[in-house]
């Protein structure tokens, strides 16, 4: 159980050696240099698939297609089609974090285990909620919401500003720091066989879901701040 206690310790500190060798060298969080590689991967991805795009689509270019097309629809069915200006940062996140959290099966590291990573996500996503709303009501209607459905709710309504990114910001990271902790039990006990299947459950499905849970309530969120009264 030390060794577990050691090793919990170890990802939330998200300890690297990477440095940035400028300045005397600029130590760069393990987290952060994982973001630039899903960064890179997403971007590169995107170049190649869209440089060999065919007006009839085959193989590759149908599924990826076929899982932008089940995006929009997802998002729209929330948000309705004044949320469409939305969907390329709300798609894009859902990919981050989606990666993020499947990382894991090729060995490295997600991101999202570590605190900050989930807090600035949850603190991105409310902004994202309150720029929304702002936007698509004006400053009038969005400070009026705020007294919603009674003035009497005022100071409550402004408490969600900080309960809604730290709900987003503690489930993604109870959920991918409480699978680590499992899978290392699970290690202790049976060390060969069971933690392969629970490694594909935790890093492939529960890593999918609480993505798609995470893209859910922010465009829930929005819906809620952009409608009108």
């Amino acid at each position: 159980m030390g060794d577990l206690a050691e090793r919990l310790m170890e990802e939330l500190e998200c300890r690297t050696p990477f440095t940035i060798p400028i300045f005397g060298g600029i130590p760069v969080p393990e987290s952060c240099v994982m973001t630039w590689i899903i960064m890179a991967a997403l971007v590169i991805g995107s170049i190649i698939f869209t440089k060999t795009m065919k007006l009839v689509p085959t193989g590759a270019q149908c599924i990826i297609e076929g899982f932008i097309l089940w995006m929009d629809k997802f998002f729209l069915e929330i948000l309705g089609e004044k949320g469409r200006k939305y969907l390329p940062v709300l798609e894009t996140l859902l990919l981050y974090i989606g990666i993020s959290n499947t990382i894991g099966l090729i060995g490295l590291r997600p991101p999202t285990k570590d605190l900050g990573v989930t807090a600035t996500l949850a603190i991105f996503a409310i902004l994202l909620i309150q720029f929304s709303g702002i936007r698509e009501r004006g400053v009038k209607g969005w400070l009026k919401s705020f007294t919603q459905p009674m003035v009497i709710m005022l100071p409550i309504n402004i408490l969600e500003l900080v309960i809604k990114p730290l709900s987003l910001c503690m489930r993604l990271f109870g959920n991918v720091l409480g699978a680590f902790v499992i899978m290392e039990l699970l290690k202790l006990i049976v060390p060969v066989g069971l933690p392969l299947v629970f490694s594909f459950y935790f890093d492939v499905f529960d890593g999918c879901i609480q993505a798609y849970v995470f893209v859910f309530l922010t465009s829930l969120f929005m819906s809620e701040a952009m409608e009108e009264e």
